[in-house]
């Protein structure tokens, strides 16, 4: 049987599984976390097999990365590269209540929860987090590890950087760019550009505070 590995025993990992298991996958999962008191135990019902280490002794195995910050997803793929793991080793994760319009795009290893709407010519980079009743709207672009939480609304032509996140409920205006890095808090309501690692909130959002360039470390 083809063995799907959960990347990180966090929340996004059991909803990951329960949309898993509500569409009758056939794929074998296992749960694959960096604290060594997780190891050997079950979540779900799910082994947590060991470490990223562990994803050597699964080399067909098949990957979903189910941390929620994307800078923590970029540096696992980094990590799992020098692991030997290619780009065409992960997996989507789309709910069947998603319909993917011909003229929209999905890259590899994103993960679209229940109630997404992509209406036309919307593309979504690698290792997107989309989740549940996000709408995306015509000539939306988003970067690779963006996370889009619940409730998040695009106006069309909205360019979302690499890494973004956007928080619950978060709406942005028509031909926005939010930055690469960039954060947006809950509700906040956007109606200029957002620059790179910069946190915005409130209803017009504002600046709050720079953020981050690097997550440190890149422990699950």
């Amino acid at each position: 049987m083809r063995e799907l590995l959960l990347i990180g025993a966090s929340g996004l990992a059991r909803e990951v599984l329960s949309l898993l298991r509500m569409q009758s996958d056939p794929r074998n999962v296992l749960f694959i976390d960096d604290q060594p008191d997780l190891w050997g135990t079950s979540i779900d019902e799910v082994l947590v097999a060991g470490g990223l280490s562990e994803v050597s002794n699964h080399p067909t195995a098949q990957i979903v990365l189910c941390v929620g910050r994307g800078p923590a997803r970029a540096a696992l793929v980094d990590r799992l590269a020098g692991l030997g793991v290619t780009s065409g080793r992960y997996a989507r994760v789309i709910h069947h209540s998603v319909e993917i319009p011909d003229s929209c795009r999905v890259g590899a290893g994103s993960i679209l929860l229940a109630g997404v709407v992509l209406t036309t010519d919307v593309h979504l980079g690698e290792h997107v987090v989309v989740m549940p009743h996000v709408t995306l709207t015509h000539g939306n672009r988003v970067g690779s590890f963006a996370t889009l939480c619940a409730g998040v609304a695009l106006g069309g032509d909205v360019n979302v950087g690499s890494g973004a996140y956007l928080g619950m409920n978060a709406s942005v205006r028509e031909r926005i760019r939010i930055g690469q890095g960039a954060v947006l808090g809950m509700g906040s309501a956007v109606l200029q550009d957002v620059p790179d690692y910069e946190s915005w909130v409130g209803v017009p959002a504002r600046r709050l505070v720079a953020t981050t360039r690097r997550l440190q470390g890149a422990q699950l």
